[in-house]
C-alpha cells in the first residue's frame, strides 16, 4: 500500500487549509470501507445516500451534520449476556462504525429512515435567496431621459 506525504503541498497551499484537511481525511478513510454505501442523484439538486446497516437498530444510530460535514456514527448496544450464543459462522459485522460525507455549500439533510438494514438518507441543496439569480430590468433610454430633463428644485428659471 501506498503512502502520500501531502506536507510539501501545506507550504504551498496558504490559505487553502479545508483542502488541505480534505486531502488529509480522505486519505485517512480510504482504507475503512465498512458500511457499504451507494450515492444516487435523485433531481438537479437532491441526492441520497443509502448505507447497509444490516443488525443496527435505528435508536443505535446517529446522524450528525456539523459545517457541511455529514457524519453518520453506528455503536452497536451491548449484547445480554444471558443468553450465550454458539455461531458456526459469523459473518454480519456488528461492529462500531463512523462514516463521513462532505457535503457542498447549502445542501442539507431533508430525511432519513432506516428499513430493511439500509438507511436513507435524502439530501437537497438549497440556495437562499440572495444567492439564487435573478432579473435585473433594463431601463430604456427615453425614461432617462426624461428624469433628467426635469428641473431640480431651489433653482429658479430666469
Amino acid at each position: 500500500m501506498r503512502t502520500v506525504d501531502f506536507t510539501p503541498l501545506y507550504r504551498s497551499l496558504v490559505g487553502f487549509d479545508r483542502l488541505a484537511q480534505q486531502l488529509e481525511q480522505a486519505k485517512s478513510e480510504s482504507a475503512s470501507n465498512w458500511p457499504p454505501y451507494n450515492i444516487e442523484s435523485t433531481g438537479e439538486d437532491a441526492w441520497r445516500i443509502e448505507l447497509a446497516v444490516a443488525g443496527f437498530k435505528s435508536d443505535e444510530l446517529n446522524l450528525e451534520v456539523n459545517q457541511n460535514l455529514l457524519t453518520v456514527t453506528g455503536r452497536k448496544a451491548a449484547n445480554d449476556d444471558t443468553v450465550e450464543r454458539r455461531y458456526l459462522h459469523r459473518g454480519l459485522a456488528e461492529r462500531d462504525f463512523e462514516r463521513r460525507f462532505q457535503l457542498a455549500d447549502y445542501v442539507i439533510v431533508t430525511n432519513a429512515s432506516l428499513e430493511n438494514g439500509l438507511l436513507t438518507i435524502d439530501l437537497n441543496r438549497e440556495l437562499p435567496e440572495a444567492m439564487k439569480p435573478r432579473r435585473i430590468e433594463i431601463a430604456s433610454g427615453e425614461a432617462n431621459g426624461l428624469i433628467n430633463a426635469q428641473p431640480k428644485k431651489g433653482k429658479s428659471a430666469a
